[in-house]
């Protein structure tokens, strides 16, 4: 009858069972914007968690740059013709 020749590793024996543990997540869809994502997360895309604004998004801050850059244009065009 065959045995085996070495003793198996306390850590090889376990790492067949290390995966047994995870399940697939839920994805729920974002009450803003209806994008999917996982549960109990705040929305990457529009920034809403609950109904409520938590993240600053790429999108806002693109807006608020063009902003600044508008009022950095608009200033010294109106110091030159003040002078």
């Amino acid at each position: 009858m065959p045995v085996p020749k070495r003793k198996r590793s306390r850590a090889r024996r376990d790492s067949r069972f290390a995966n047994k543990g995870m399940k697939v997540q839920s994805l729920t869809a974002c009450s803003y914007c209806s994008v999917p994502l996982p549960t109990h997360q705040a929305c990457k895309e529009c920034g809403f968690y609950k109904g409520v604004k938590v993240l600053r998004t790429k999108q806002d801050r693109l807006v608020e740059r063009a902003h600044v850059r508008q009022s950095k244009k608009a200033k010294p065009t109106t110091a030159s013709e003040n002078s």
